[in-house]
Protein backbone atom coordinates (compact mmCIF):
# COMPACT_ATOMS: atom_id res chain seq x y z
CA UNK A 1 0.00 0.00 0.00
CA UNK A 2 1.63 3.33 -1.14
CA UNK A 3 0.88 6.37 0.96
CA UNK A 4 -0.11 9.61 -1.03
CA UNK A 5 -0.66 12.43 1.25
CA UNK A 6 -2.49 15.20 0.02
CA UNK A 7 -2.14 17.71 2.99
CA UNK A 8 0.30 20.41 4.14
CA UNK A 9 1.06 19.29 7.50
CA UNK A 10 1.82 15.18 7.28
CA UNK A 11 4.78 14.36 9.36
CA UNK A 12 6.74 13.16 6.37
CA UNK A 13 5.96 14.42 3.47
CA UNK A 14 3.49 17.34 3.85
CA UNK A 15 2.95 19.37 1.24
CA UNK A 16 5.20 17.48 -0.89
CA UNK A 17 2.22 16.57 -3.26
CA UNK A 18 0.27 19.66 -4.63
CA UNK A 19 -2.61 19.70 -7.18
CA UNK A 20 -4.18 16.43 -9.12
CA UNK A 21 -1.50 15.93 -11.71
CA UNK A 22 1.67 15.60 -9.27
CA UNK A 23 -0.44 13.07 -7.40
CA UNK A 24 -0.98 11.04 -10.85
CA UNK A 25 2.41 10.92 -11.54
CA UNK A 26 3.40 9.65 -8.06
CA UNK A 27 0.35 7.09 -8.42
CA UNK A 28 2.07 5.84 -11.00
CA UNK A 29 5.47 5.96 -10.01
CA UNK A 30 3.93 3.87 -7.28
CA UNK A 31 2.10 1.64 -9.48
CA UNK A 32 5.06 0.54 -11.38
CA UNK A 33 7.37 0.29 -7.97
CA UNK A 34 5.18 -2.70 -7.13
CA UNK A 35 2.12 -1.14 -5.46
CA UNK A 36 -1.17 -3.56 -5.09
CA UNK A 37 -3.11 -0.40 -3.06
CA UNK A 38 -2.48 3.45 -3.09
CA UNK A 39 -3.84 4.87 0.39
CA UNK A 40 -4.91 8.77 -0.05
CA UNK A 41 -5.60 10.91 3.01
CA UNK A 42 -6.65 14.91 2.95
CA UNK A 43 -6.35 15.11 6.78
CA UNK A 44 -2.77 14.48 8.61
CA UNK A 45 -3.14 11.87 11.78
CA UNK A 46 -0.31 13.22 12.93
CA UNK A 47 0.08 13.95 16.84
CA UNK A 48 -0.76 16.88 17.39
CA UNK A 49 -2.36 17.96 13.61
CA UNK A 50 -5.42 20.19 13.43
CA UNK A 51 -8.49 19.04 12.54
CA UNK A 52 -9.62 20.47 9.09
CA UNK A 53 -13.07 19.38 9.21
CA UNK A 54 -15.12 16.82 5.79
CA UNK A 55 -15.73 19.61 3.86
CA UNK A 56 -11.53 21.16 3.36
CA UNK A 57 -10.35 17.13 3.16
CA UNK A 58 -13.03 16.32 0.64
CA UNK A 59 -11.74 19.22 -1.24
CA UNK A 60 -8.11 17.98 -0.64
CA UNK A 61 -9.41 14.72 -1.48
CA UNK A 62 -11.47 14.57 -4.63
CA UNK A 63 -10.03 16.24 -7.42
CA UNK A 64 -6.60 13.61 -7.24
CA UNK A 65 -8.60 10.68 -6.19
CA UNK A 66 -10.36 11.03 -9.95
CA UNK A 67 -7.53 11.70 -11.67
CA UNK A 68 -5.46 8.76 -10.19
CA UNK A 69 -8.79 6.61 -10.94
CA UNK A 70 -8.79 8.25 -14.79
CA UNK A 71 -5.18 6.84 -14.93
CA UNK A 72 -5.31 4.25 -13.04
CA UNK A 73 -8.64 2.18 -13.83
CA UNK A 74 -6.94 -1.14 -12.51
CA UNK A 75 -5.64 0.12 -9.32
CA UNK A 76 -6.96 -0.41 -5.61
CA UNK A 77 -7.37 2.60 -3.86
CA UNK A 78 -7.86 3.11 -0.35
CA UNK A 79 -8.80 6.33 1.32
CA UNK A 80 -7.88 7.23 4.79
CA UNK A 81 -10.47 9.31 6.43
CA UNK A 82 -12.73 8.54 9.84
CA UNK A 83 -15.42 11.05 8.56
CA UNK A 84 -17.99 9.03 6.47
CA UNK A 85 -19.51 11.69 4.42
CA UNK A 86 -15.77 11.85 3.07
CA UNK A 87 -16.08 8.25 3.01
CA UNK A 88 -19.12 8.04 0.80
CA UNK A 89 -18.24 10.86 -1.62
CA UNK A 90 -15.02 9.00 -2.25
CA UNK A 91 -16.52 5.69 -2.66
CA UNK A 92 -18.61 7.34 -5.39
CA UNK A 93 -15.56 9.03 -7.00
CA UNK A 94 -13.97 5.82 -7.42
CA UNK A 95 -12.17 4.63 -4.28
CA UNK A 96 -12.19 1.21 -3.22
CA UNK A 97 -11.26 0.96 0.50
CA UNK A 98 -11.71 2.91 3.56
CA UNK A 99 -9.22 3.05 5.86
CA UNK A 100 -10.44 4.18 9.38
CA UNK A 101 -7.85 5.65 11.41
CA UNK A 102 -10.73 6.35 14.52
CA UNK A 103 -11.95 2.11 13.99
CA UNK A 104 -11.41 1.81 17.77
CA UNK A 105 -11.99 5.40 19.10
CA UNK A 106 -14.63 8.04 18.04
CA UNK A 107 -15.75 6.39 15.26
CA UNK A 108 -18.26 8.48 13.10
CA UNK A 109 -21.49 6.58 13.94
CA UNK A 110 -22.38 6.98 10.05
CA UNK A 111 -19.12 5.03 9.16
CA UNK A 112 -20.59 1.23 9.89
CA UNK A 113 -23.77 1.79 8.45
CA UNK A 114 -22.37 2.92 5.20
CA UNK A 115 -19.45 -0.27 5.11
CA UNK A 116 -22.47 -2.11 5.70
CA UNK A 117 -24.48 -0.72 2.95
CA UNK A 118 -21.43 -0.61 0.53
CA UNK A 119 -19.78 -3.76 1.24
CA UNK A 120 -16.06 -2.59 0.71
CA UNK A 121 -12.79 -3.34 2.60
CA UNK A 122 -12.45 -1.53 5.95
CA UNK A 123 -9.11 -1.00 7.56
CA UNK A 124 -9.92 -0.97 11.19
CA UNK A 125 -6.71 0.59 13.08
CA UNK A 126 -6.47 0.69 16.87
CA UNK A 127 -5.90 4.03 18.64
CA UNK A 128 -6.88 6.01 21.08
CA UNK A 129 -8.48 9.48 21.40
CA UNK A 130 -7.17 12.04 18.65
CA UNK A 131 -4.53 13.56 17.04
CA UNK A 132 -4.59 15.86 20.59
CA UNK A 133 -4.91 13.02 23.25
CA UNK A 134 -3.38 10.36 21.63
CA UNK A 135 -0.31 10.64 23.32
CA UNK A 136 -1.92 10.91 27.18
CA UNK A 137 -3.58 7.58 26.44
CA UNK A 138 -0.75 5.40 25.57
CA UNK A 139 -1.10 3.56 28.97
CA UNK A 140 -1.19 -0.08 28.69
CA UNK A 141 -1.18 -3.00 31.12
CA UNK A 142 0.11 -5.36 28.30
CA UNK A 143 -0.32 -3.71 24.86
CA UNK A 144 -0.59 -6.52 22.82
CA UNK A 145 -3.67 -8.14 24.41
CA UNK A 146 -5.51 -4.89 24.99
CA UNK A 147 -4.94 -3.87 21.54
CA UNK A 148 -6.43 -6.96 20.13
CA UNK A 149 -9.37 -6.51 23.00
CA UNK A 150 -10.01 -3.46 21.71
CA UNK A 151 -9.55 -4.22 17.91
CA UNK A 152 -12.32 -7.44 18.81
CA UNK A 153 -14.51 -5.07 20.83
CA UNK A 154 -14.73 -2.82 17.16
CA UNK A 155 -15.10 -5.85 15.20
CA UNK A 156 -18.34 -7.20 16.70
CA UNK A 157 -19.39 -2.98 16.39
CA UNK A 158 -18.68 -3.62 12.75
CA UNK A 159 -20.39 -7.03 12.74
CA UNK A 160 -23.68 -5.99 14.55
CA UNK A 161 -24.40 -3.17 12.49
CA UNK A 162 -23.88 -5.16 8.80
CA UNK A 163 -20.60 -5.47 8.39
CA UNK A 164 -19.61 -8.90 6.92
CA UNK A 165 -16.27 -10.32 8.27
CA UNK A 166 -14.24 -10.87 4.88
CA UNK A 167 -14.57 -6.99 4.57
CA UNK A 168 -12.53 -6.48 7.70
CA UNK A 169 -8.40 -5.65 8.19
CA UNK A 170 -6.95 -5.20 11.21
CA UNK A 171 -4.63 -2.52 11.74
CA UNK A 172 -2.32 -2.70 15.18
CA UNK A 173 -2.08 0.85 14.96
CA UNK A 174 1.89 1.55 15.14
CA UNK A 175 2.17 5.37 16.23
CA UNK A 176 -1.15 6.17 17.65
CA UNK A 177 -1.14 5.85 20.89
CA UNK A 178 1.83 3.99 21.92
CA UNK A 179 4.87 4.95 22.82
CA UNK A 180 8.24 3.97 21.55
CA UNK A 181 8.53 0.14 23.53
CA UNK A 182 4.49 -0.42 22.99
CA UNK A 183 5.25 -0.59 19.19
CA UNK A 184 8.07 -2.84 19.66
CA UNK A 185 6.05 -4.62 22.09
CA UNK A 186 3.30 -5.23 19.12
CA UNK A 187 6.54 -6.16 16.49
CA UNK A 188 7.64 -8.83 18.60
CA UNK A 189 4.29 -10.44 19.08
CA UNK A 190 2.54 -9.52 15.53
CA UNK A 191 1.66 -13.04 15.02
CA UNK A 192 -0.77 -13.43 18.40
CA UNK A 193 -2.58 -10.62 16.06
CA UNK A 194 -2.45 -12.37 13.01
CA UNK A 195 -3.49 -15.54 14.27
CA UNK A 196 -6.78 -16.89 15.98
CA UNK A 197 -7.48 -16.97 19.66
CA UNK A 198 -7.60 -19.94 21.74
CA UNK A 199 -10.58 -21.70 21.34
CA UNK A 200 -11.51 -19.84 18.49
CA UNK A 201 -12.72 -21.44 15.28
CA UNK A 202 -13.38 -18.16 12.94
CA UNK A 203 -9.67 -17.36 10.97
CA UNK A 204 -7.41 -14.15 11.31
CA UNK A 205 -8.46 -10.83 9.82
CA UNK A 206 -6.02 -9.92 7.42
CA UNK A 207 -2.95 -7.56 9.04
CA UNK A 208 -2.41 -4.32 7.74
CA UNK A 209 0.73 -2.68 9.40
CA UNK A 210 2.30 1.01 8.39
CA UNK A 211 5.68 1.75 10.23
CA UNK A 212 6.36 4.07 7.70
CA UNK A 213 9.03 6.85 8.98
CA UNK A 214 7.68 6.52 12.17
CA UNK A 215 9.03 8.37 15.12
CA UNK A 216 9.40 5.64 17.43
CA UNK A 217 11.89 4.20 14.52
CA UNK A 218 13.39 7.88 14.76
CA UNK A 219 13.73 7.98 18.49
CA UNK A 220 15.55 3.93 17.93
CA UNK A 221 17.88 4.99 15.21
CA UNK A 222 18.34 8.56 16.91
CA UNK A 223 17.08 9.63 13.21
CA UNK A 224 15.22 12.76 13.47
CA UNK A 225 14.61 13.21 9.50
CA UNK A 226 11.23 11.25 9.11
CA UNK A 227 12.56 10.59 5.19
CA UNK A 228 15.85 9.15 6.37
CA UNK A 229 14.02 6.21 8.12
CA UNK A 230 14.13 3.90 5.27
CA UNK A 231 16.12 1.47 6.57
CA UNK A 232 14.72 1.46 9.70
CA UNK A 233 11.19 0.93 8.14
CA UNK A 234 12.74 -1.56 5.86
CA UNK A 235 13.62 -3.61 9.18
CA UNK A 236 10.42 -3.25 10.55
CA UNK A 237 8.48 -4.24 7.72
CA UNK A 238 11.00 -7.59 6.93
CA UNK A 239 9.69 -8.77 10.67
CA UNK A 240 6.08 -7.68 10.21
CA UNK A 241 6.35 -9.89 6.78
CA UNK A 242 7.72 -12.92 8.74
CA UNK A 243 5.15 -12.30 11.86
CA UNK A 244 2.20 -12.79 9.74
CA UNK A 245 1.21 -8.87 8.06
CA UNK A 246 -0.86 -9.48 5.13
CA UNK A 247 -0.34 -5.85 4.05
CA UNK A 248 2.33 -2.75 4.74
CA UNK A 249 1.46 1.07 4.31
CA UNK A 250 4.59 2.26 3.01
CA UNK A 251 5.58 5.55 1.36
CA UNK A 252 8.91 4.47 0.11
CA UNK A 253 6.95 1.36 -2.65
CA UNK A 254 10.07 0.55 -4.44
CA UNK A 255 12.47 -0.24 -1.54
CA UNK A 256 10.10 -2.29 0.62
CA UNK A 257 8.09 -4.26 -2.27
CA UNK A 258 11.89 -5.85 -2.89
CA UNK A 259 11.81 -5.85 1.28
CA UNK A 260 8.25 -8.25 1.05
CA UNK A 261 9.00 -9.75 -1.55
CA UNK A 262 12.25 -11.53 -0.67
CA UNK A 263 10.63 -11.95 2.82
CA UNK A 264 8.33 -14.00 1.29
CA UNK A 265 10.63 -16.11 -0.60
CA UNK A 266 12.31 -17.08 2.92
CA UNK A 267 9.62 -17.73 5.41
CA UNK A 268 6.84 -19.10 2.66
Amino acid sequence: MGVINLTPDSFSDGGRIAGMDQAARVAARMVAQGADVLDLGGQSTRPGAVMVGPQQELERLLPPLEAIRAAQPAITISVDTFHASVAEAALAAGADWINDVRGCSGRDPAMLPLIAARGCPYVLMHSRGDSRSMDELAVYGDVVAEVRAELEAATAAALAAGVRREQIVWDPGLGFAKTTDHNLELLRRLAELATASPGQAEPPFPLLVGPSRKRFIGAVLDEPRPRARLWGTAAVCALAVAGGAAALRVHDVGPIAQVARMVQAVVG
